[in-house]
């Protein structure tokens, strides 16, 4: 008699964590990919999608990013010898001009960094960072009313 099998689905290159509010609260100047340095138990966390990047940002400090404000809820099956901390520092990974290249865009009037997703890239957690502006409350309105336009034109062309 033959052993039936249990067929597993691995999502590798699901979506983690959205940032929707960055895409509404600001203008996006340039996008990044970034890495990220994890414990393991941030690793299956975030393989069961416990993760939130709403109120997080991007600083720079000696040379190097770091994310802070990133929630990672840890899972009931955690590791007892580690205690896991749910908002903690997380080093970001990423080259050394492109480092650069934001730290001196962070440094004039106006710009800063934030993330805009979390997804999987084969094994490894991926931060999507960008540059961005603020959006005055003239410019979010500006933006609904150019999305509404396009949502209407698509609804009376389509038919």
């Amino acid at each position: 008699m033959a052993k039936a099998s249990i067929v597993v689905k691995k999502n590798n290159g699901g979506t983690i964590a959205l940032n929707k509010r960055a895409r509404h609260d600001y203008f996006i100047e340039e996008k990044f990919e970034a890495g990220l340095s994890l414990q393991g138990w941030e690793v299956k966390s975030m393989r069961a999608g416990r993760m939130t990047i709403v109120e997080s940002y991007i600083t720079f400090k000696n040379g190097e990013a770091f994310l802070f404000g990133a929630q990672v809820q840890p899972l009931l099956s955690a590791s007892t010898h580690v205690v896991p901390e749910a908002t903690r520092t997380r080093k970001l990974l990423l080259n050394r001009r492109e480092i650069e290249k934001l730290m001196g865009a962070i440094n004039q009037k106006g710009y800063s960094c934030v993330p805009l997703a979390c997804y999987w890239k084969g094994p490894n957690a991926k931060l999507e960072i960008a540059l961005v502006k603020g959006k005055q409350l003239h410019d979010k309105r500006a933006t609904e009313k150019d999305r509404d336009w396009q949502r209407d034109k698509a609804r009376i062309f389509h038919k």
